[in-house]
């Protein structure tokens, strides 16, 4: 099992982010959210904020029709699909494929997962979605629900994947105990890495991100406030965002671990250090992308 390096600031100015010339915002980078559900709409909002405060140029989101109005007018910046609603109030998987797979050779990142239902539509969708245009994925939250038993779907995508589970998560994907993956999370990120020809983050107190290539990183950054409702959906924007624009897939997760941790670590010393809201975090972002000169 590799060494760990430590996630730092001047590691990430080693691996500057992609200029951003002057240009269209399609240059900088277009986007799609995929995710919501009745019960919690809001982690489509947590993530698809945060992509643009990455940097990219255009979000869309597509979630359940009830939502979407909602949504739009929540984030004005998006363009919001809806889509006819499973009877547990998720996105129904038929009618969004139709339109999402064609939707994705037309995008540089897919974010999907956040705020999803868990169950069988789910699990289509995100298949689809993976064996469509070659686009670069992020798999949050439920979108990872489906994978520990088709490993090749996310391999076929040629390393073009960034997993952000946690513990709980995580476990699923190897079939294994919490307990386990809590002990030794950087074994768990390597063998999913490994397993799944993923980059992984494997999200948690110490985060360890891990490539296919079997190189590995470590942040310990952030504090305990972050260990809130919506965290992981901002994480899981941040990445997609700078992949968007132009990041390989191991960099942009180093720096959206670190520019997330970062937002809670400047929100813990001027708020508190638990108190503070996910929402509060993407405001942070732009600031600390100039400090780090992940902005040029």
């Amino acid at each position: 099992m590799p060494t760990p390096t430590e996630l730092t600031p001047d590691l990430l100015r080693r691996m500057p982010l992609p200029r951003l010339e002057a240009g269209s915002k399609d240059e900088r980078g277009r986007t799609l959210v995929v995710g919501g559900s009745v019960e919690v709409p809001g982690g489509v909002l947590l993530a698809a904020n945060a992509v643009l405060r990455a940097g990219a140029g255009k979000v869309q989101i597509a979630t359940v029709a009830s939502c979407a109005p909602g949504l739009a007018l929540a984030i004005p910046e998006a363009l919001v699909i809806g889509f006819p609603e499973t009877p547990e109030g998720g996105l129904a998987a038929e009618p969004a494929i139709e339109r999402l797979v064609p939707r994705i050779g037309r995008c540089d990142a897919v974010l999907v997962g956040p705020g999803m239902a868990q169950g069988d539509a789910t699990v289509a969708l995100t298949e689809a979605l993976l064996a469509g245009d070659e686009a670069s994925f992020v798999l949050d939250a439920a979108a990872l629900d489906g994978l520990p038993d088709r490993p090749e779907t996310v391999r076929s995508c040629g390393g073009r994947v960034v997993m952000t589970p946690h513990a709980g998560e995580m476990a699923k994907l190897l079939g294994r105990e919490r307990e386990a993956i809590e002990d030794d999370p950087l074994a768990a990120g390597c063998e999913a890495a490994d397993r799944f020809g993923a980059v992984v983050v494997m999200k948690g107190a110490r985060t360890c991100i891990v490539a296919p290539d079997g190189r590995a990183w470590s942040y310990a950054g952030g504090g305990v406030g972050l260990a809130t409702s919506g965290s992981g959906d901002v994480l899981a924007g941040l990445v997609t965002g700078l992949i968007a624009r132009g990041a390989p897939a191991a960099e942009a997760a180093l720096w959206g671990v670190h520019l997330h941790g970062e937002a809670g670590r400047r929100l813990a010393r001027s708020l508190g250090p638990v108190g503070f809201l996910a929402r509060e975090l993407g405001a942070e972002v732009p600031r600390l992308l100039h400090e780090t000169g992940g902005e040029a």
